[in-house]
């Protein structure tokens, strides 16, 4: 099992970090900084997440950002036109203190911003250096499809775990095209009632198991767990040395 995944032009581990709740103080700067210590190479934030203070949080704890990292960002939440995506997109850009973001992920996709108009704006962003990479979050396969038809993707990030399976058919799409597939809420879910004894067995913790099956499901799969402590971000990136049998893959869920 591959422990990496290229985004774009950049190699990253396949485990990353959620920020959904990391808000500005002195001890979440130094978990930031402490995390990239230990071996964390990507982090995903968005324009809404606690009202700005998680990318202003990164932004500070971190920038410059080392080649190694990777922040990814999202904007396009609220239902907006154009003009909303690109004010979203400026105020990332001054919150995490960047001139450029590697990857930048349309958040939502809306009646009033068809994903064929908002790719074309985030295009234009890309063309002019301010981001690398394009993504799309919470979308469908033809929506990704749609996003293809006018920009490359780099990324889809959509909710996704072992209790979680209605995006199945996006995850084989992605895997099929060559496209990463980031799950958000990956540790949502309780599991199957196999959990707890595979996780006895590789003397692992049930959230260890959750990851590993999501590693093994696909080899462009790179979920991205929220967590504000650096046992349990650790914890995380060690799921990355957890091998499944094909007959435990098969008791969690299989493919």
């Amino acid at each position: 099992m591959g422990r990496t995944v290229r985004i774009g032009d950049s190699e990253v581990t396949r485990i990353g970090l959620g920020t959904n709740r990391l808000r500005s103080s002195r001890a979440n700067r130094s978990f930031l900084t402490d995390a990239v210590a230990v071996g964390l190479r990507f982090i995903d934030t968005a324009h809404v997440y606690t009202h700005g203070k998680s990318e202003r949080t990164i932004g500070r704890a971190l920038a410059p950002f080392a080649d190694a990292l990777v922040v990814a960002t999202k904007g396009g939440y609220q239902a907006g036109g154009a003009g909303e995506l690109r004010a979203d997109l400026e105020q990332s850009l001054e919150r995490l203190g960047v001139d450029s973001i590697h990857l930048y992920y349309l958040h939502r996709v809306h009646p009033s911003l068809p994903v064929e108009e908002a790719m074309t704006v985030l295009g234009e962003y890309r063309d002019g250096g301010r981001i690398r990479h394009i993504g799309v979050s919470a979308v469908t396969v033809e929506q990704v499809e749609a996003a293809r038809a006018v920009v490359e993707i780099a990324a889809v990030q959509n909710a996704y775990n072992l209790g979680r399976r209605e995006h199945d058919d996006v995850v084989d799409y992605c895997d099929r095209e060559g496209i990463v597939f980031v799950p958000y809420y990956p540790l949502r879910d309780d599991g199957p009632p196999a959990l707890p004894e595979i996780a006895a067995r590789h003397d692992a913790t049930p959230n260890q198991i959750k990851l590993a099956w999501l590693l093994r499901r696909s080899p462009l799969i790179a979920p991205i767990p929220g967590t504000l402590s650096l046992e349990h971000l650790t914890e995380n990136l060690a799921s990355l040395e957890i091998e499944l049998s094909d007959d435990e893959f098969e008791e969690l869920g299989g493919s």
